[in-house]
């Protein structure tokens, strides 16, 4: 197998990823646009990375899983089919693919093949780490796996199609060079390959994400699609630069030159949810980061996401999150996406078996 790293457990104080851009004053220039921001409050933990061949004709099926899996196909092809999805995949050499919403699926050399789970097909697989010593016609997969303990990673995820097929040349490329840096990381382990491989992760994961904001034939609805649309992504980001500001449907209007009524129906059309809706539940996303991982008070808080009073605050946050601001700081509340240390060994596991 190529290797597996996972990425150590932060202090909960290293994890502000929310703070910088919700304090006033801070420059135009040192702001992150709505897609880095979201990213940030993912907080990606842990990675793994691994490869194999399929020795001849297999079908291999892969159960539900936690996090984000990003793969190569750097040698034959085969077909990926994931439940859900409409049609199969046929993977050629070069193609990059993510799977986000952590559906089942199976990799398979034809389609009509019973499929054997992962860990019975183990043993038949071929794990190496020097792709230069694959012989001519072999199938070769690389692929990587993060997870987030950041909560409510479905604001991401769930705005993404089953699997974005990464297949144009031009595409393929900068999709490759991250995986192969990755692969020579874990390969020939240095000093500060941990933070290589947490960095080269981050950038598999957004160039993927660009690609699929690019292909206008794979725009779904939701707000990451919204961010390739000149005008809702104007909307989005003043949102997000000042959520402290008193918004109006007027002011947010204005500030991408359509009348009010066009505006909003072509925001519901594109996000999926009105502008207002986008507000509150984005400024509660970032005010319960900061309820767990800052040392800010209520007021503090309400205050620069815009509420007069920690009252109003109060009733918008129990509306959104489904719960009060005090219960949710002395409760564990789940995350979209928990990371354990059993959950990091299973995952370890599959990624390395596929």
């Amino acid at each position: 197998m190529i290797g597996s790293i996972v990425l150590p457990h932060q202090k909960p104080e290293t994890q502000r990823s929310g703070t910088p851009f919700l304090q006033p004053g801070v420059g135009s220039n040192q702001r992150m646009d709505p897609l880095s921001e979201v990213l940030a409050l993912l907080k990606p933990q842990s990675l793994s990375s691994g490869g194999f061949m399929m020795p001849g004709d297999i079908a291999i099926y892969f159960p539900k899983h936690q996090g984000i899996k990003c793969y190569a196909m750097l040698a034959g092809q085969c077909w990926l089919v994931v439940e859900g999805a409409p049609e199969p995949v046929l993977l050629e050499a070069g193609d990059c693919f993510l799977l986000p919403r952590g559906l089942p699926f199976r990799l398979t050399t034809k389609l009509s093949l019973e499929p054997v789970h992962y860990t019975l097909a183990w043993s038949r697989l071929s794990k190496t780490n020097d792709v230069l010593a694959i012989p001519e016609g072999a199938r070769y997969i690389a692929g990587g796996f993060f997870g987030f303990t950041g909560g409510h990673a479905e604001m991401l995820l769930q705005s993404l199609p089953p699997i974005v097929h990464i297949r144009r040349e031009s595409d393929k490329a900068a999709m490759r060079w991250s995986l192969e840096r990755l692969r020579e990381e874990l390969r020939d382990p240095q000093p500060g390959g941990s933070l290589i491989a947490q960095q080269l992760a981050y950038m598999m994961l957004i160039q993927a994400l660009r690609l699929h904001l690019a292909d206008t034939t794979t725009a779904s609805r939701g707000w990451l699609s919204a961010l390739s649309d000149k005008q809702m992504s104007t909307a989005i980001t003043g949102m997000h630069n000042d959520p402290g500001y008193p918004w109006t449907l007027q002011s947010l209007a204005e500030r991408v030159g359509m009348s009010r009524s066009v505006f909003a129906l072509r925001f519901r059309e594109i996000v999926g949810t009105t502008p207002m809706e986008y507000l509150t539940r984005w400024r509660m996303l970032l005010a319960a980061d900061r309820l767990k991982n800052s040392s800010d008070g209520l007021s503090v808080i309400a205050q620069s996401l815009g509420y007069e009073s920690e009252s109003a605050f109060g009733k918008a946050f129990r509306r959104v999150m489904g719960y009060s601001p005090r219960q949710y700081i002395r409760s564990t509340v789940p995350c979209a996406m928990p990371i354990t240390h059993a959950a990091e060994d299973h995952e370890r596991e599959l990624v390395v078996a596929g």
